[in-house]
């Protein structure tokens, strides 16, 4: 090999390792996984107008909550969400003598969360959270009982360090591959949040079953070494035209 080949191929292989060390640090994929999505977070509304009995639709109130209480569930990497169970028959919960099997109609909209939260690591980031949607029979699902209905979505979320909402993009459960993408802020003190997020009325727990669920799974993530290899191949390609 000449001289001047050598140099062009340490270049080459110099500007590829920049470009990998820039695809690490400036672009991050994340997707389903038990060991990182183990946060859940409940808000609760009143029922809106266009429901029966007809509410405001009001913040009531919201607070950390198990993850089996979503309600939502893992196997393996496959995580199960379904509409929110309430095992508890007061009238704050359930309008009692409605016309549900079990005799209690839903008196809240539950906004389920279910999520990672960092802060710091995902900051001034094209980040990336992808999954594949296995079914959904409970997205658009309606509640014959209140007139509600049910939706979900994966999420991206920034948040201020007060925890003001900065930015967001969602994505519809629909069958098949999800990928979304947000360029975070690059304040390191915000708190970036990933995950799925359930909205619909509480249910008795014996009248869950026939509204579905959401079943979503992972997908492999890319490698940047995979990347990287490809850039280093384009590199050699050039190299080799140019020495011709």
């Amino acid at each position: 090999m000449n001289r001047k080949v050598k140099t062009q191929t340490l270049a080459c292989l110099a500007l590829c390792a920049a470009w990998g060390a820039v695809i690490n640090l400036n672009a991050q994929t994340v997707t389903v996984d038990p060991t990182t999505l183990t946060l859940g977070y409940m808000n609760w509304y009143d029922l809106p107008p266009t429901a029966n009995p007809p509410g405001d639709g009001a913040y009531v109130s919201g607070g950390a909550w198990g993850v089996g209480d979503l309600t939502s569930s893992f196997s393996g990497s496959t995580v199960t969400l379904g509409p929110n169970e309430i095992n508890d028959s007061s009238s704050y919960w359930y309008s009692s003598g409605g016309a549900s099997p079990s005799g209690y109609v839903g008196a809240k909209i539950m906004d389920a969360n279910l999520y990672n939260e960092t802060a710091g690591k995902y900051v001034g980031t094209a980040l990336t959270f992808t999954g594949y949607v296995l079914s959904n029979t409970l997205g658009g699902s309606v509640n014959p009982w209140n007139n509600t209905t049910w939706s979900t979505v994966a999420f991206i979320k920034d948040f201020s360090p007060s925890y003001s909402l900065v930015n967001t993009v969602t994505a519809p459960l629909t069958p098949g591959m999800f990928s979304i993408t947000l360029t975070t802020s690059s304040n390191p003190g915000d708190h970036i949040q990933y995950g799925f997020e359930t909205m619909g009325s509480d249910v008795w727990p014996t009248d869950a079953g026939q509204f579905g669920t959401a079943v979503i799974t992972a997908v492999p993530e890319p490698s940047a070494l995979a990347l990287v290899s490809l850039g280093g191949a384009m590199a050699l390609s050039f190299i080799r035209r140019r020495s011709k």
